[in-house]
């Protein structure tokens, strides 16, 4: 009777935890995490690209802090024909063909920011583009869909190069440049790629 309890419960524990693996890998087809700022392991350095590159004078940085979120802030300041700040990740080099939107776990300041991805790893590759309005002191998820992100280089539009292609994801970032003067916050909880 004992050996039957036995081989009942291995079985049982079989099916627990073969039901556990197809959940988890259910998830990670629909959902991958690019970035979560809870975790150390996946936040490296990020690097700071203002408007002074062209002789403007805006500041920004980027902070990976201790209670689970990273913050960009700074100042965007206009002179100099100057107006934006921005941030983009080390390489990820991401394959997120099957996927469908980039998922942003964000509280801002009430500002518009764009939520930047670049396929090439250039200085003069496109940076493609998709703007989020936040909400002031609110944690907010924005759902960016691939097919809405518009590819753009020095803040052009480009209407010669072909869409995302969310197979050749190179790095991501945030920029802001809004034409607003002033100080702005945004804090980043993660990033997710979704379906």
């Amino acid at each position: 009777m004992t050996s039957i309890l036995t081989t009942f419960a291995r079985r049982i524990t079989l099916l627990a935890l073969t039901s556990l693996a197809i959940t988890m890998n259910a998830d990670t087809a629909t959902n991958k995490t690019l970035f979560d700022f809870q975790a150390t392991t996946h936040a490296p350095a990020w690097e700071v690209v203002n408007d002074d590159v062209m002789g403007g004078v805006s500041t920004s940085r980027f902070q990976v802090l201790t209670n689970g979120c990273s913050v960009f802030s700074g100042t965007v300041r206009l002179e100099n024909n100057g107006g934006f700040a921005s941030v983009r990740s080390a390489p990820v080099r991401e394959n997120l063909a099957s996927l469908t939107a980039f998922v942003l776990r964000v509280r801002g300041d009430g500002r518009r920011y764009k939520f930047s991805v670049r396929t090439g790893a250039g200085f003069d590759a496109p940076l493609y583009q998709c703007s989020f309005t936040t909400k002031p002191g609110e944690w907010e998820e924005h759902r960016l869909a691939f097919g809405d992100f518009v590819p753009t280089f020095r803040g052009r539009v480009l209407t010669d190069v072909p869409p995302l292609d969310p197979a050749k994801v190179a790095s991501v970032g945030f920029l802001i440049s809004d034409k607003q003067a002033g100080p702005f916050r945004l804090e980043i909880g993660w990033i997710k790629a979704s379906r």
